[in-house]
């Protein structure tokens, strides 16, 4: 970096001393040299290219002011520190801009270093802003619209911000903070060789002698979820620490560790920091400005939460949707508008042509209890139709289940409207939600205490939510009730984060989704300590 600016500097000087010019036009030589080596080398038709045309081809980074070394100097700090968020070292080319800056011996050179850091910039600021990836390339139910800043923010916040505006490039949340540690803690782990031999499958439980006994507390000992010991007994200490593992992966927490417990306790401390690397990566995709309020569903927890202030204060179970093609649940954000107690049920087409219209093509009285309709909403004669002649692509009617107990919507429904059609409700198959992977919906999210959501939601506008829900509900009639403050919803997938006391949470990754996004992390250039070394 010294030898770059004396470089610079002897360059500029010596050009004004032996130009055969005046003063004026000597100095406006060298800076008229560096100006079209930038316009030469800023990448046609981009917002770089723009930028420096705007600004009069005025250095960013390689003037000599103490404002362009530092502003240069956190930029390269900046560049060199990429490992710590998950994103691919090589990508943003700090050894090689470093090189150059040290051989740079003429205005060309110092135009080629000037284009060469801002292009290095707007990569890492696009990543550090937005993700590395694009979700929508990864999988279809990857619906999420990300939230980019243009070329020209960019280059005008680091002028104008300097070091604060590169510390204020990544999510600025306790979450995203909490992860990165994790990351370090977990890289520290594979180094040392990790969690040392796993647990053969087998069924341990309370009470349970032997050799491996011993192997499944020594490796929840090595996990941090027990105190050292040597018993071969499967103690209480021992009960205590595989429910606690349980718990912190979302398992069922009875303390008996089967295939499914062993199978997630045995997995290796690199598959844990890939998890970790796509929470990451999934957490520059959040919306900056989650809501004051705001709803979090996390598919991979089978959770639905309501947020006050960054603290959970409500959080019920959820089932999500069945993990086929067309059932997955997308993730994106919206905001809540409106509840409707003693919904109808308006089936999708997708349902009615897949699933119902085969049935009254065998049987015209089958699922009758769902009315179906014509265009103008009026209840059709079963008898009266020959459904045999109908396909998919011609059905001409609606199907639409009136509010009652056994509505499909239950009693509630909580709406964001949206074009994937996908909301949150009431169920009435309650017994779903005692099973450990709740993936059963045809996308939408379904809750197992959709009531006290109701009240949660509505002790913003009603002195007492649970009395006026009540008082809608026992009238048995279809009714819309607004949400006087609009509140945003996050449908998010999140195999691995940090749990409100700061414990690390591990989840199953049922859509395979996060196994996508590892994938085209390794394609962009990410890899593991391990595999670096």
């Amino acid at each position: 970096m010294r030898t770059f600016f004396r470089a610079y500097t002897g360059f500029v000087v010596a050009a004004c001393v032996t130009a055969s010019v005046s003063f004026a036009h000597a100095e406006r030589a060298p800076a008229t040299s560096f100006q079209m080596a930038v316009a030469e080398f800023a990448p046609a038709g981009s917002g770089i290219a723009d930028f420096y045309r705007e600004t009069g081809f005025a250095p960013i980074w390689t003037g000599t002011s103490k404002e362009h070394q530092t502003r240069r100097a956190h930029l390269m700090r900046a560049l060199t520190s990429v490992h710590l968020h998950g994103l691919p070292e090589d990508k943003y080319g700090a050894q090689g801009l470093m090189a150059k800056m040290e051989n740079a011996r003429s205005l060309r050179e110092i135009g080629a270093i000037e284009i060469s850091l801002t292009r290095a910039f707007v990569r890492y600021a696009n990543d550090m802003y937005s993700g590395a990836l694009r979700p929508s390339e990864i999988d279809d139910g990857l619906v999420r619209k990300v939230q980019r800043r243009s070329t020209k923010d960019h280059l005008r916040g680091v002028i104008a911000g300097g070091a604060s505006y590169l510390d204020g490039l990544p999510p600025q949340t306790a979450q995203y903070r909490a992860l990165m540690k994790q990351k370090l803690a977990l890289q520290t782990l594979v180094d040392q060789g990790g969690w040392g031999a796993g647990v053969p499958i087998d069924k341990l439980e309370f009470g349970d002698i032997g050799p491996n006994v011993i192997k499944l507390r020594n490796r929840l000992i090595t996990m941090g979820y027990m105190k050292p010991s040597a018993s071969p007994k499967f103690d209480k200490e021992l009960l205590a620490a595989v429910k606690a593992f349980q718990t912190a992966h979302g398992l069922a927490s009875d303390g008996v560790a089967g295939q499914g417990t062993i199978t997630e306790l045995n997995r290796s401390a690199s598959d844990r920091l890939k998890s970790v690397y796509v929470a990451l990566e999934r957490e520059r995709w959040l919306p900056r400005e989650r809501g004051q309020r705001h709803i979090l569903v996390n598919q991979a927890d089978f959770s639905a939460k309501i947020v006050d202030d960054g603290l959970a204060t409500f959080e019920t179970r959820a089932v999500i949707g069945k993990n086929v093609h067309d059932r997955r649940s997308p993730e994106f954000s919206d905001k809540m508008e409106h509840m409707v107690i003693n919904p109808s049920w308006y089936v999708p087409r997708s349902i009615i042509t897949k699933e119902y219209l085969p049935q009254l093509q065998s049987n015209p009285n089958a699922v009758n209890h769902i009315h179906i309709t014509d265009r103008s909403g009026r209840q059709v004669d079963r008898g009266a139709v020959d459904f045999s002649q109908y396909t998919a692509r011609n059905f001409p009617f609606a199907m639409r289940q009136p509010p009652s107990k056994s509505n499909a919507l239950g009693l509630v429904k909580f709406m964001f409207p949206n074009q994937y059609n996908i909301y949150l409700h009431d169920t009435p198959q309650k017994s779903l939600f005692a099973r450990e992977t709740r993936a059963f919906s045809h996308g939408c999210i379904r809750l197992a205490q959709p009531f006290e959501f109701a009240y949660a939601l509505l002790a913003k506008q009603e002195e007492d939510p649970k009395a006026f829900f009540q008082r809608v509900l026992s009238t048995g009639k279809e009714t819309t009730v607004p949400l006087k403050q609009h509140v945003p919803v996050h449908l998010i997938y999140r195999t691995a984060y940090i749990g409100p006391k700061g414990d690390v949470q591990y989840r199953r990754d049922v859509y395979g989704r996060d196994q996508k996004i590892w994938e085209a992390l390794q394609k962009a250039g990410v890899a593991l300590p391990d595999v670096q070394g």
